[in-house]
């Protein structure tokens, strides 16, 4: 990989000092701990503990956490630094802390100050992960639609049904969960929880065995009489549809990171093997046509990271209860798309060898693939864009 200053050499994104340091630190633990390790845990499909440690001891799970509660104090940009540097060595090991921002986000935004003191600060210090649950069997992208049902009795709400493809699901310990509480109410009857791991009636499904993305757990959650404690309740009953919003607004530049720090690795994968194959006596990339491929990914990639650190950054700086729902789902659908194009490409550069599990290229266009469907299918963030714009022309 490339030093900062090799890459970084004409752009910088006016980043602090502070958020400098943050990169770099990530792309260390990438180089020197993610690297080697990453076939390993793409052919057994584990979940990778090891790296839960590192970014623990590191404090890469603290960046975006309030001080107050034992984070570093940063916000969503330095989460999306720590994620695109991580991703570039392996997307999936990198979802271990992208997935637990976006199940800490809601308690960030929306929790009590108990509930924020109770479960922010073993975020912050990595002994505990998080995660956000919402899809469910017949509910995908239409989260207004939601039958897991939560019913007050006391001063417990009981909990029934399944929630589907929850990223960090069985290794995780608190989970942010979005349900119905009154069917009739439609979006305006959906609530949202903080569910922790040993509730009594809370269980998982399998372990999913995935096409991409194989070291991150993706498991379903199962609520069976599930008693949550009434002040685990996040924010008020009726606001779960506005919270689940408002957290995809955070989370898909988290996803947009993902795909651009895919795609950095493979082009760097691409650009150097260019460099080295030789093909009729001279070095692949002095032929034309991998010069216009290499430029081209370059070129998409810069483009999808700048979209992305802008759109973290506005969420930093914004008044409170400003919105960029459109342009969260702008980066989403950019970067994804640009991350599936440029590891095909970089494949393609490869030939037979990047088709091979010798080199890490089609593992990499393997996990480009979850960008363009979690967090809202692009075909949605599509219909989310034109919805917003249409409304801009009145």
């Amino acid at each position: 990989m490339q030093s900062d200053n090799e890459r970084f050499n004409m752009l910088n994104y006016f980043l602090t000092d502070e958020q400098k340091e943050i990169r770099a630190l990530a792309r260390q633990v990438a180089e020197e701990k993610i690297v080697p390790i990453r076939e390993k845990y793409d052919r057994s499909g584990e979940f990778a503990w090891e790296m839960v440690k590192v970014f623990a001891e590191t404090g890469l799970t603290s960046v975006y956490i309030p001080q107050e509660y034992g984070g570093m104090g940063g916000g969503l940009l330095e989460l999306v630094l720590v994620v695109e540097e991580l991703s570039r060595a392996c997307g999936a090991i990198a979802l271990s802390i992208a997935a637990t921002g976006l199940g800490a986000y809601p308690i960030i935004l929306f929790g009590s100050p108990e509930q924020k003191k109770k479960y922010l600060p073993d975020i912050a210090s990595g002994k505990k992960l998080a995660a956000f649950s919402i899809t469910e069997p017949s509910s995908g992208s239409d989260i207004g639609f939601i039958a897991t049902r939560a019913e007050k009795k006391g001063d417990h709400y009981i909990i029934n049904g399944n929630k589907q493809w929850v990223t960090n699901g069985g290794e995780a310990e608190i989970y942010t969960v979005i349900v119905a509480n009154d069917l009739s109410k439609g979006p305006r009857g959906i609530s949202a929880f903080i569910v922790e791991k040993g509730f009594e009636g809370f269980s998982f499904g399998k372990k999913e065995d995935k096409m991409g993305i194989r070291s991150s757990a993706t498991r379903t959650l199962i609520f069976e009489d599930c008693k949550v404690p009434a002040e685990n309740l996040l924010g008020k009953e009726g606001r779960g549809f506005v919270i689940a919003l408002k957290n995809f607004d955070h989370g898909r530049p988290g996803v947009a990171a993902q795909a651009v720090g895919i795609a950095q690795g493979a082009l760097d994968v691409a650009t150097r093997y260019a460099k080295d194959r030789k093909q009729f006596g001279k070095p692949i990339a002095s032929f034309q046509a991998i010069q216009i491929m290499l430029a081209d990914m370059a070129t998409q990639i810069e483009a999808a990271r700048a979209l992305t650190y802008a759109v973290a950054r506005a969420f930093e700086v914004s008044e409170v209860g400003e919105r960029f729902t459109k342009e969260a789902a702008m980066t989403k659908l950019f970067a994804s798309d640009m991350a599936m194009k440029v590891t095909t490409d970089a494949l393609q550069i490869l030939g037979g060898y990047g088709y091979m599990k010798d080199y890490p290229v089609e593992k990499m266009m393997r996990d480009a693939k979850i960008t363009q469907i979690y967090e809202g299918t692009n075909q949605i963030q599509r219909n989310m864009i034109a919805a917003s714009l249409l409304k801009e022309y009145v």
